[in-house]
């Protein structure tokens, strides 16, 4: 019974992880990165369609994104969405496909998205301690009802207590490496 619990939990903070990961990835660096416009959804015959179903991304410099649509009528929607979005990029549109041309960050700048990773992380950690907190209660709660021992309750909040401290250190890694990505001039 502890055990499909601790399982549950595992996953559910791998989950968390991968959440924060996703998130930085989009998180702009001194280099292009694809992850930045992936995401950026543009309107595609009356639906909002990832850009990443409507064109090939590539990096053909280290500053710079190249947008090729498979379908030329979509660059216009594609360039929209992209000076809609929070990117603070303008594209350069050819006629074939969209340029973006990354400037390098300036320290205010870099100091405010360490800002902004540090936020991410913490609300990762917030989501840990839920997942922590929920499974507590759980555990309690079948201690109450007399499906495991305290012995076992106890043992349970030890190796709970481990797996979060392990994933824990592992968002640590995370952010401090997207941290020195950011700072790297």
């Amino acid at each position: 019974m502890i055990k499909d619990l601790l399982k549950d939990a595992e996953h559910r903070m791998h989950s968390a992880v991968s959440v924060l990961e996703q998130d930085l990835a989009s998180v702009r660096t001194g280099r292009a990165n694809p992850a930045l416009v992936e995401r950026i959804h543009v309107e595609y015959y009356g639906a909002e369609t990832p850009l990443i179903q409507l064109a090939t991304i590539s990096i053909p410099e280290p500053r710079q994104i190249l947008i090729k649509p498979f379908d030329k009528s979509t660059l216009k929607g594609i360039e929209k969405a992209i000076l809609a979005s929070d990117l603070g990029l303008t594209p350069n549109n050819d006629g074939q496909a969209i340029r973006l041309i990354l400037p390098p960050l300036t320290g205010d700048r870099r100091r405010d998205l360490v800002k902004h990773v540090h936020n991410r992380l913490e609300e990762s950690r917030v989501a840990l301690r839920n997942i922590r907190r929920d499974v507590l209660k759980d555990m309690k709660e079948y201690e109450n009802e007399k499906l495991i021992s305290e012995d076992e309750h106890k043992r349970g909040e030890e190796e709970l207590q481990k797996l979060v401290d392990k994933i824990m250190a592992e968002l640590e890694k995370i952010g401090l490496r997207k941290e020195q990505e950011i700072m790297e001039v």
